[in-house]
């Protein structure tokens, strides 16, 4: 761990903003203003001069994002999303950057000031800090002698998604355009201020940091005054565009991940975003600066006339990615199942970025439930548990907003779902049954029995849980409930008892039973009470199949998921009949949370053949392809769901079941 001798440095509108609360229940109404302090782009520059170096390293971060350049050259972006006690800096080999002599350091951050599932905002927490310390001596330090103003070339014209990004208008007129060269003016500016109520806890960046990969187009042409780019699949990145024109020229972007009928770019998104921006030219050749990323394949461009593009490609970002799996032999040589391998490859290479997120257009966001399947896919497919742990670690700090752990990580919008912490402990078992890592599964289950415990307090009566103040989501979308029986609407108290997170219950604690025989512990707690509740209160001894709920006699194929999975089936004829449900309706007719139950349960009952089945189900992953999808979208199809995003990572989950492991081992 740094410790800093800088200090986190803001501009005269921050520097004695106290923070806010922005934490709080679900259910509670909490309405917090975020009109006054809201898309801050704030500079920091200064020069300082060094002698020969060998070697150097800057420690670095800021609220609420920032990108660093040194000498003129970009080097790096973050932080990871982090809450403010526990906030991650970076730690930056910046060797190759300096020079003998005079060199300058210039910031770009960003405090975007929404609430909403991206980052920690809306809570008046800005600020930079950094420390260069080179052949072991620190030679800068973030203090009042940077220099900082607002960069004046970002202009807001709306938000996309659920409050997620703004959609901008950028100047390449404005005074702050080329900020970052040694040679800027910036005389004019204000010396920084000491965050005077700065209340972060910062704390080593464990995982990567971002990687950067140029992508050229596959098809540029021009349709009249406007220009059509293609890059040939889905990417998470920026469009880098140089174009010559006359001051005052005005160029319009577009961007969007698939085309209308007509064969014009989709700007309005099935996901609720809208890509539409405008930029402003100066004389000469401009260069286009976007802070915030997108989700795109496609751009139209509307030029001005005697406009010339001078350079066009799309900057890829993505977590450091390199495949260490192979397919399971007897899968190789089955072409679908090898385009389902490739597709999900292809879906976490390009689409897992500091964070799991789901999706990187509508939300951004950090979830919990579905990311656990996508972060054990990346750990599989990689060899590399930095984003299980990230996920693991950040999930259990935000028990200081409620002990039974919110859904979305690392922000400012807070939702709870009741099946999300329940999975996040089977993540904790994965982890240690691929790594063996044994003391930080004793790290984890001593956070684990808080959750549980909570549940037991809250929620279980009689051996049931119900009265539940956090939603459950069952399977999503909805419309891939089957009827599920039991009213489980977001932003009210379930009070029945259903058979979905009654099951997730049992395989919680089982999972916690079998962490405390590794541990060499006492069993956390006795599931047979538990089981039999379950059976008296769900099972159907006449039908052989389980019902939603308590107070119903629904069959949901979506609600006999979860039992099938968990080995609660009471007798043969159950298990088959649930087999035979599965052999005729497949994977394609449940979703995110379905289709995993649905596999892990063909695995333990050793249903190879039909697990192969599910794989190459026409309606599911080979739908996607079928679609054009070189990336997984949320959900099997593009009609599958209202919002649908195009790039979304739980469907890259197929790949836990076509490598190369031991799976039974592993989620049996």
């Amino acid at each position: 761990m740094h410790t800093f001798k800088g200090r986190f440095i803001t501009d005269s509108e921050f520097c004695r903003l106290e923070p806010r609360n922005v934490f709080h229940r679900q259910l509670d109404k909490v309405k917090l203003d975020c009109s006054e302090h809201r898309n801050k782009h704030i500079l920091f520059r200064k020069k300082f001069t060094l002698g020969n170096v060998r070697s150097a390293q800057m420690y670095i971060t800021a609220d609420d994002y920032y990108k660093l350049y040194i000498n003129g050259k970009f080097v790096c972006q973050g932080p990871a999303p982090s809450y403010h006690f526990n906030y991650n800096y970076n730690t930056v080999d910046v060797s190759e950057y300096l020079t003998e002599g005079e060199n300058t350091i210039a910031v770009h951050t960003l405090y975007q000031g929404l609430i909403n599932r991206v980052w920690q905002s809306g809570d008046g927490r800005h600020g930079f800090i950094c420390d260069l310390v080179a052949d072991g001596v620190t030679v800068l330090s973030s203090d009042e002698s940077f220099k900082t103003a607002p960069h004046d070339g970002f202009r807001e014209i709306g938000t996309v998604g659920y409050q997620t990004q703004f959609m901008e208008e950028y100047d390449s007129r404005a005074s702050c355009v080329g900020f970052e060269m040694p040679d800027f003016d910036d005389s004019g500016w204000e010396y920084a201020k000491i965050h005077e109520c700065d209340d972060h806890t910062l704390t080593e960046q464990v995982s990567g940091m971002l990687e950067f990969e140029r992508i050229e187009p596959t098809e540029l042409r021009c349709e009249g005054d406007r220009l059509f780019i293609d890059f040939g699949s889905i990417y998470v990145g920026y469009l880098e565009l140089c174009v010559k024109g006359k001051n005052g020229d005005r160029v319009y972007i577009g961007c969007g991940q698939e085309l209308n009928e007509d064969g014009t770019v989709r700007t309005v998104l099935r996901c609720n975003c809208v890509y539409e921006e405008e930029w402003i030219l100066a004389d000469g050749v401009s260069t286009l600066d976007q802070f915030d990323y997108k989700s795109f394949r496609y751009v139209t461009l509307t030029l001005p006339a005697d406009c010339e593009i001078e350079d066009v490609y799309l900057i890829a970002r993505h977590y450091p990615f390199k495949l260490a799996a192979k397919m399971k032999l007897e899968y190789e040589k089955d072409e679908r199942i090898r385009d389902v391998w490739e597709l999900c490859v292809r879906s976490q290479k390009y689409g897992v970025q500091e964070v799991i997120q789901d999706c990187m257009d509508r939300e951004k966001g950090f979830y919990v439930g579905d990311g656990c399947y996508t972060a054990l896919c990346n750990m599989i497919l990689t060899g590399d548990d930095s984003m299980v742990r990230k996920l693991i670690d950040d999930a259990f700090l935000s028990s200081f907003i409620t002990d039974g752990l919110v859904t979305c990580l690392d922000c400012s919008f807070m939702q709870e779902i009741a099946e999300y912490p329940l999975i996040l402990i089977y993540l904790v078992l994965w982890h240690y049954r691929l790594t063996g890592d044994r003391d930080y599964l004793a790290v984890n289950y001593g956070k684990i029995i808080p959750v549980l415990e909570s549940f037991r307090r809250d929620y279980e009566w009689d051996g049931l849980v119900s009265h539940l103040d956090k939603w459950c989501v069952v399977d999503w979308p909805k419309n891939f409930r089957d009827g599920y029986d039991v009213d489980i609407e977001e932003g009210k108290i379930c009070e029945e008892a259903h058979v979905s997170i009654n099951a997730y219950y049992i395989e919680a604690v089982e999972a916690v039973n079998k962490m405390a025989d590794i541990l060499g512990v006492p069993a956390y707690r006795d599931t047979e009470p538990l089981k039999e509740a379950f059976m008296k209160a769900f099972y159907d001894s006449e039908r052989h199949v389980f019902t939603d709920g308590v107070k119903s006699d629904h069959v949901s194929y979506i609600g006999n998921m979860f039992p099938y999975a968990y080995g609660l089936c009471p007798d043969e004829e159950c298990e088959r009949n649930i087999t035979d449900m599965i052999r005729q309706r497949k994977v394609h007719d449940v979703s995110f949370f379905g289709a995993f139950v649905l596999m892990q349960g063909l695995v333990r009952r050793g249903e190879e053949g039909l697990l192969r089945e599910m794989l190459t189900d026409d309606g599911a992953w080979l739908r996607i392809i079928s679609e054009g999808g070189a990336v997984t979208f949320e959900g099997w199809g593009r009609d599958t769901k209202w919002n649908t995003s195009l790039f979304h990572l739980t469907m890259s989950m197929a790949a836990i079941f076509i490598a190369d492991i031991d799976i039974k081992y592993l989620i049996g």
